[in-house]
């Protein structure tokens, strides 16, 4: 196999004052931060279908880079070639994980058991690339959003026939997962949801959800996938209101639907902003919950209205993310880079460039995540914030044996709360700016 990306070196940590486009300034897999290598805190992975197959069409314009990688596009070759070129660009990186739909690694056939075929044609090459490195799947799913079919959803079709067919595929990209030895399986709804209550049957689709996820634990489980579940949220686009609008509202259907115990949440910093949440906030709700299992590593744009996918850039929501991971004590799963090169960025160069940056991004921000830990300052004030219910009332009120009554007597005898800690959020901010820039 002649090498695709002749011109690009593997990429090498130089140090925060190297120059070369195409050297890591922060990312060290073997630097020591808290305890573990930054390879162990970050264990970044690659995401097929926008780094191998994404070419910069949107909807006003068509393909920008190519992404043939030297075979005809649309056919097995192709896929092959696709193939080859992650394993070197994932090698030349020293990336060690992939993500994957069943459809970003074979064309799809208008018969499923054709595309059946082809999958276990292409995951065979897969594995045999795989021999040798240490490089691993992190996590597989199923595209049910992108053909015709799924028009109104998968779980929540009002067909049964594409209900079944959405569970051919969730069968088959699970056993794919599994062969691949994969950590996790995702569901993201892209379609599950709906545009008007005109023609809705809310109740019915969510059960039907439910259901469908359901089937698939069972499933998973009988098949000997024992990783997690993940169910990525996101509030809207393509539908107007989609039922995985955010952690919260993901997390509260999986509880209501006694799922809880099989999935995490796949949390997407762009997804998190498109609610109307930060990205720290969407971690956070998750990790309360013992529910924070992955990330997809991007951002948005502020803006603008839509997922924009891009590489992460932004220090400041770097080191905010890794000090929620860092508190909850790491990932089961890991970072993925759901994010894509601007349009006009449509060399090879540029892809390693937009990997290099997104890397160094959060190696940036779990080292400086650390820093914050090491200072300690903000995690005392909070705690100090919150003093008072280590009193003998607090300690009632937290332990849940307090009654309302005793609460309204002691509060009569006290009179009036004469003091409140203040919150001092600018003084916070202060402190994050000198470690920040320190």
């Amino acid at each position: 196999m002649s090498e695709i990306f002749k011109d690009i070196p593997v990429i090498k940590y130089e140090g925060k004052d190297s120059k070369n486009p195409l050297a890591f300034k922060f990312y060290d897999p073997d630097k020591v931060v808290l305890g573990k290598k930054m390879s162990e805190h970050l264990p970044f992975a690659m995401a097929w279908w926008h780094n191998l197959c994404a070419a910069g069409t949107d909807m006003f314009g068509r393909d920008t880079a190519d992404k043939a990688f030297g075979a005809e596009k649309g056919t097995m070759a192709h896929a092959k070639a696709k193939v080859d070129a992650g394993f070197e660009f994932m090698q030349k990186l020293g990336i060690k994980y992939f993500c994957f739909h069943d459809v970003d690694i074979v064309p799809e056939a208008d018969d499923i058991k054709e595309t059946n075929r082809r999958l276990d044609e292409i995951t065979d090459y897969i594995l045999t690339k795989m021999e040798g490195t240490d490089i691993k799947c992190l996590w597989g799913t199923a595209n049910m959003f992108s053909n015709p079919r799924f028009m109104n959803g998968a779980g929540s079709t009002n067909s049964a026939d594409v209900y079944c067919f959405a569970a051919a595929q969730i069968k088959k990209a699970l056993e794919l997962t599994v062969k691949l030895g994969g950590k996790g399986y995702v569901f993201w709804g892209g379609r599950e949801g709906y545009e008007t209550l005109l023609n809705t049957d809310v109740k019915l689709e969510q059960e039907n959800i439910a259901n469908l996820m359901r089937m698939a634990v069972e499933y998973g489980r009988k098949i000997g996938f024992t990783g997690d579940f993940y169910i990525e949220p996101k509030p809207k686009e393509p539908m107007k209101h989609q039922y995985d609008f955010d952690a919260a509202t993901a997390i509260g259907f999986l509880k209501a639907h006694s799922l809880d115990k099989d999935f995490k949440m796949n949390i997407e910093a762009n997804h998190a902003t498109l609610a109307g949440h930060t990205f720290q906030h969407e971690l956070r709700i998750s990790a309360i919950n013992g529910m924070l299992g992955s990330i997809d590593a991007n951002q948005g744009d502020y803006l603008l209205g839509w997922d924009t996918d891009e590489f992460p850039f932004d220090v400041y929501e770097a080191t905010l993310c890794m000090y929620e991971v860092i508190k909850a004590g790491g990932l089961t799963g890991g970072f993925n880079f759901d994010a894509k090169n601007r349009r006009p960025s449509n060399t090879y160069e540029d892809m390693f460039h937009a990997y290099i940056l997104g890397m160094d991004t959060f190696a940036l921000g779990l080292m400086k995540a650390a820093a914050i830990i090491e200072d300690g300052r903000i995690e005392e004030f909070i705690k100090n914030k919150y003093s008072s219910f280590n009193s003998e009332i607090g300690q009632k009120i937290t332990s849940g044996t307090a009654t309302l009554e005793e609460l309204a007597a002691h509060a009569e005898a006290m009179g009036d709360v004469k003091d409140v800690m203040s919150g001092r959020q600018e003084y916070l901010e202060a402190v994050m700016n000198s470690i920040m820039f320190s």
